[in-house]
């Protein structure tokens, strides 16, 4: 027995070493359990205490996700309710426009040179001035031309006086030519000589008016009315006739014109119009075709088509009181051929197209939007004419249609001048304040291809 004990123990000894070395993992893994724990408990914890003031602020919020989610015998779209921003359509007209891109053209630009050779002694302008026709520009220097005009004139009275003796000689002459003391022949060279001297009168007094004429291109006068530019030539500089840079530009800003071009396609509007004698308006405006300049009135067309672009040109006039447009400036031009009458409008945003062509949502008096089907007459800048569909008054939706289907239910907001005095307040609940104030989400531009017919 004691031998047994004895062989035992080492292994009784060896199992007790071995289970201890077993234990140590154990209570590592023990406190890792204990930590994972701990954090699943707190977290428990934070999200009861977050979301319980929540729910006791909004009861009806999980409810309502209860039927967001459709709930166990609903449908999700019955009860869910779509913000959506809405206008009304209105009766009305719409013009019809063609629009191009144009250039500002003064009527008349003249380059002011001197017509005389000499010193330039005077400059009477500002740059940038406007001036008038006849107005001094500059002066040359006159002298040398004050003594050509002296010199015809003393030539003149020279030849007058010689004229004056022929002329006596030649009543003598006659007188003895009756009593046959000369002959023919020296009567008709006495009347030759007075002729030579009419002819020399004359052509001295060519002279004096020609060196008054210089005199008179001495002073540089504007030609016609408009806005001097820069100088080109200073005072003391010596001018010539034959000078290409001249002495300044003058523009005609008043009245002034815009050249423009148009497709081929919509000539035949245009010129039916100008043939029965209809005055076609005109405006310009910016580069960005947002801000209206000026308008005018169309004033003719080009003779021919160009080839290579399929377009025409046009001329178009315009007081220009204000001097907004400028030469060479470049613009938008929008001319008016004609207007559509009694049409219904609504915005452009609010048209749909889809496989049953184009329509329109439009929400009924229980805040249920319905798909109707519309006819689009004609579409400029913003607004779309209908010919069909709806009439006026109705409410349709302009932004938020992608979320929609047939039978929606929605939450309207008018958009300001949406026609909302009606309906102000459509889709807010009981006691809620109008919301028919609220502005647009975002305003439309203007579209470049206005005034199109469809």
């Amino acid at each position: 027995m004691g031998q047994l004990n004895s062989m035992d123990l080492p292994e009784q000894g060896g199992h007790l070493r071995t289970d201890t070395q077993a234990d140590k993992p154990s209570k590592s893994l023990w406190w890792l359990w204990v930590l994972i724990i701990a954090g699943i408990v707190v977290g428990v914890w934070y999200f009861r205490g977050v979301r319980t003031p929540s729910e006791a602020a909004n009861p009806s919020a999980p409810a309502a996700a209860g039927r967001g989610r459709g709930g166990a015998g609903g449908s999700g779209m019955g009860s869910f309710s779509v913000p959506v921003i809405v206008a009304a359509a209105r009766q009305g007209d719409l013009p019809i426009y063609f629009n191009g891109l144009g250039t500002v053209t003064a009527f008349n630009t003249v380059t002011v040179r001197s017509r005389v050779d000499g010193q330039l002694i005077n400059v009477s302008f500002r740059e940038g001035q406007y001036v008038h026709e006849g107005d001094l520009l500059a002066q040359v220097d006159p002298r040398p031309f004050e003594v050509q005009l002296e010199q015809a004139q003393g030539q003149l009275t020279k030849d007058q006086a010689q004229r004056k003796d022929a002329e006596a000689n030649l009543e003598r002459y006659k007188l003895l030519f009756k009593e046959g003391v000369i002959p023919q022949q020296q009567l008709d060279t006495q009347a030759a000589l007075v002729g030579q001297f009419d002819g020399a009168i004359k052509s001295d007094q060519s002279q004096i008016d020609n060196a008054k004429l210089q005199l008179t291109y001495s002073r540089i006068t504007a030609p016609i009315s408009g806005r001097v530019g820069l100088r080109l030539v200073d005072s003391g500089n010596i001018v010539h006739a034959n000078d290409t840079t001249g002495i300044v530009v003058i523009t005609q800003l008043q009245p002034i014109a815009v050249l423009f071009s148009l497709p081929q396609d919509q000539l035949p509007q245009v010129i039916t119009k100008l043939r029965a004698g209809v005055q076609l308006n005109v405006e310009a405006y910016d580069r960005d075709d947002t801000t209206k300049i000026a308008a005018g009135k169309l004033l003719t067309i080009d003779n021919q088509i160009d080839p290579t672009t399929g377009t025409y040109k046009l001329k178009s006039i315009f007081n220009n009181s204000d001097n907004a447009l400028f030469p060479n400036q470049f613009v938008n031009v929008h001319l008016l051929v004609d207007t559509m009458r009694n049409l219904t409008i609504v915005p452009a945003s609010a048209i749909q197209r889809g496989p049953q062509g184009t329509y329109v949502y439009e929400v009924g008096a229980d805040n249920t939007v319905k798909i109707q089907t519309v006819s689009v007459a004609l579409t400029t800048a913003n607004n779309v004419g209908l010919s069909g569909g709806v009439n006026a008054g109705v409410v349709v939706v302009i932004d938020g249609q992608d979320k929609l289907q047939d039978g929606s239910k929605v939450t309207p907001t008018m958009v300001a001048g949406g026609n909302g005095g009606a309906r102000a307040a459509i889709g807010s609940p009981p006691g809620a304040p109008s919301n028919s104030n609220a502005s647009p989400a975002s305003k439309p531009s203007r579209a470049q291809s206005g005034g199109s017919r469809r």
